[in-house]
This record gives structure tokens, sequence and C-alpha cells, in this order.
């Protein structure tokens, strides 16, 4: 079973301000940060989340 990380978890992981990770989620289009809403909670699948870092910073290099 895979583990959802909050807000504060997925902020912790990357060592970024919960405010970077709730305007990720705000943006539309390869600029959101893919997650999940239960409710108005969003979770968050780490794979997902490093394949999306991975896919801007290879956007950025081309």
């Amino acid at each position: 079973m895979k583990k959802f990380l909050t807000v504060e978890e997925l902020a912790a992981e990357l060592q970024v301000p919960k405010s970077w990770i709730y305007s990720r989620t705000r943006q539309t289009g390869e600029e959101q940060i893919p997650h999940l809403k239960c409710g108005k909670y969003c979770r968050f699948e780490m794979d997902q989340v490093i394949a999306w870092l991975n896919n801007k910073q290879n956007a950025n290099l081309n």
C-alpha cells in the first residue's frame, strides 16, 4: 500500500515552505504539483512528485 504525504510532510521532505507546496497545488497545467484532494486536504505520492520535479528539471535544461 502506498503512503500518501501531507503538505507538512512533503514540505519537510523537499525542504521548502508549506506555502510553496500550497501555491503549486493551485497552479494549472504542467506547473501544478501532482496531488490528490481528500475533501479539503491535499495528499501527495512521493514517486509522482519526484517524477514531476525531474520533468521540470529536464524542461529547464532544454
